[in-house]
């Protein structure tokens, strides 16, 4: 069936309704047959080939609110870890930007036509800030055991300052972004108001 919607029998095709109509033209003679094959088959190898279909993967804002929704799970995961006043602090001011980032709005806007942004924030909400906190809860407990070694807690608020560091250019890149759109609607309303 599907060779039946080809390009290749369409043009088979197009190419045997050639020959008959030479052949109801008297031009192909005693050979029709031989024509109408042979223009099928010439129309069938010249037909450019099939394509398929390309994969239909979620645009960014699909990805987005899937990350909405995972940073929805970590936040509660979150409140369950008890941290220092220190490392809490850190972890309020990014989970603060973070929400900021994936609130619904003209942010969310400006990250549906920026898939890099939204693979930034999905590896610091999906992997990044769960691993720090998680691997500082499993190391604060062995350190426990043998104390003396570095202070899990100042990898964790050494951590946290690299993510809130990320996230900020993150948003400042945003910024850059709405800034440069604001200049050239100016230009181009100096621009159209010059030429009228």
């Amino acid at each position: 069936m599907g060779y039946l919607e080809s390009r290749k029998n369409i043009a088979g095709s197009a190419g045997g309704l050639l020959g008959l109509a030479l052949t109801f033209t008297e031009v192909a003679g005693p050979y029709w047959p031989v024509v109408v094959a042979g223009l099928y088959g010439a129309g069938a190898l010249i037909a450019p080939p099939e394509r398929p279909a390309p994969p239909d993967f979620p645009d960014p804002s699909a990805q987005l609110d899937e990350v909405r929704g995972d940073f929805e799970t970590l936040r509660a995961y979150l409140a369950d870890v008890e941290l220092s006043v220190t490392a809490a602090a850190r972890l309020r001011e990014l989970t603060d930007v973070l929400t900021a980032l994936l609130d619904r709005g003209w942010v969310a806007e400006l990250l549906a036509h920026d898939p890099e942004s939204v693979h930034v924030l999905s590896r610091i909400v999906r992997r990044d800030l769960p691993e720090a906190v998680d691997t500082f809860v499993r190391t604060r407990w062995w350190d426990r055991m043998g104390p003396g070694s570095e202070s899990p807690e100042l990898h964790l608020e050494r951590q946290l300052g690299l993510l809130s560091k990320e996230t900020e250019q993150l948003s400042a890149g945003l910024r850059e972004t709405e800034a440069r759109r604001q200049e050239t609607h100016t230009r181009y309303l100096e621009e159209r108001g010059g030429t009228s």
